[in-house]
């Protein structure tokens, strides 16, 4: 379960967003709790979380490409222990499997194919490190379409 307080404002803007459809609601929340983290200088677990779920409520894909470069980067630094110490029921390395099936999909839709293709394979790389659960089949589900996109394209 978790227990950060910074990491449960982040799942009520996820759940703003995914199950009531208030996307504009959800950036908005983001936009708070990006500006009382302290930006990219924050706690590494909290930009990243939140710069993932940031670039899923932008309306322009050169946004949304940004806020996925801060999430990876931000994972970079990260530890288990402070991923455990929140309550988060994943490794850093679980982690990595939906940051770089994002960015893929970024690049495949502004056209640069060679980089969604890059980060597809790094996806799928660490596609082991994710568990056979709900999340789990959401990301394979996700790199299974996102192949499909590319090898059409």
């Amino acid at each position: 379960m978790v227990t950060d307080a910074t990491m449960v404002r982040i799942g009520r803007g996820v759940e703003l967003h995914h199950h009531r459809r208030q996307r504009e609601a959800a950036r908005d929340l983001f936009a708070e709790i990006w500006a009382e983290i302290g930006g990219e200088r924050g706690d590494p677990l909290h930009v990243c979380v939140l710069a993932h779920s940031m670039a899923d409520v932008q309306d322009d894909v050169h946004e949304e490409l940004l806020w996925d470069q801060r999430a990876l980067a931000a994972a970079d630094l990260l530890t288990d222990d402070r991923v455990a110490q929140a309550g988060v029921p994943l490794s850093v390395a679980g982690l990595y499997p939906s940051l770089h099936l994002n960015l893929a999909d970024c690049y495949r839709r502004l056209g640069d194919l060679c980089r969604a293709r890059e980060h597809l394979r790094h996806a799928r790389a660490g596609v082991g490190a994710l568990g056979d659960d709900e999340y789990g089949q959401l990301i394979r589900g996700g790199l299974d379409r996102l192949t499909d996109q590319l090898a059409a394209e």
